[in-house]
């Protein structure tokens, strides 16, 4: 299986201390060594960041974490293949216009025998992931050929998300560069972190941030990830089926299949 990375703030916000903790996992704690990558929003701009070597050895990565980036939303992905080569063409995340947007997309999972039906979008990989989002996004095309708001989408991607969930795992990240969607089929976790902040140490590496020093009273940000980063945290899992949107750091709205 692979693992997600999602970020959602309320204000520009560095996620190095998150994505160095995430590397570590692909070819050195943990087995996920077929490709990596990450995606910045910075406002209707995504800086994307992917390379197919394991993200323990890759210099692209060392790179990013050195580079302070500053997003509001953030999807990263490391890959451990189970449909498609290890190439880049194949490296989640996975971006695609619609609506004059940037969407961004990542999934850990596999989706057996899936061949959703050709539409505007198609695939440039062979995973199945990529295809999900381009059976995703078209869905959405021909339902509001024009923007509308997130609340509208809700029931599309719910819908969407039930039916892929039934032929395999399917957990994922999606953006518009404006909200951050988050379906959790087998496993998801998140923390919120808020005033008054604290320390915090990862689990893959010896490094300890104090968030108190590097953030203001103002500031929310909230991390998804598949497992739980750090050391002395506690990480909120989801539910199976569990879905939820976030805007600003803050969860605007939550829900679960069948309730």
């Amino acid at each position: 299986m692979c693992e997600l990375l999602g970020m959602s703030a309320n204000v520009p916000t560095d996620i190095n201390f998150s994505f160095t903790g995430l590397i570590q996992r692909g070819g050195r704690t943990g087995p996920h060594k077929d490709g990596w990558g990450v995606a910045f929003y910075e406002g209707r701009g995504l800086r994307l960041f992917q390379d197919s070597k394991p993200s323990a050895e890759s210099e692209v990565a060392r790179l990013v974490t050195r580079y302070p980036i500053k997003s509001e939303i953030v999807i990263g992905h490391i890959r451990q293949a189970n449909v498609g080569d290890v190439s880049l063409v194949n490296t989640h995340p996975f971006v695609r216009e619609l609506w004059g947007q940037n969407w961004c997309f990542a999934h850990n999972g596999q989706l057996a025998g899936f061949a959703p039906p050709r539409g505007h979008y198609r695939p440039v990989g062979e995973t199945d992931s990529e295809r999900a989002f381009c059976d995703l996004l078209n869905r959405i095309r021909t339902a509001y050929p024009e923007p509308v708001a997130a609340d509208l989408l809700l029931p599309i991607l719910i819908e969407a998300c039930a039916e892929y969930r039934t032929r395999g795992v399917f957990n994922c990240l999606l953006s518009d560069g404006d909200w951050l969607f988050s379906f959790c089929s087998t496993k998801l976790v998140e923390i919120t972190r808020r005033s008054p902040f604290g320390p915090a140490r990862l689990k893959d590496t010896d490094l300890t941030v104090d968030f108190q020093a590097e953030t203001t009273p103002d500031d929310v940000v909230t991390v998804l990830a598949t497992e739980p980063l750090t050391h002395d945290e506690t990480w909120e899992s989801h539910v199976a089926g569990g879905w939820s949107l976030w805007r600003l750091g803050e969860c605007v709205a939550r829900g679960q299949l069948g309730h």
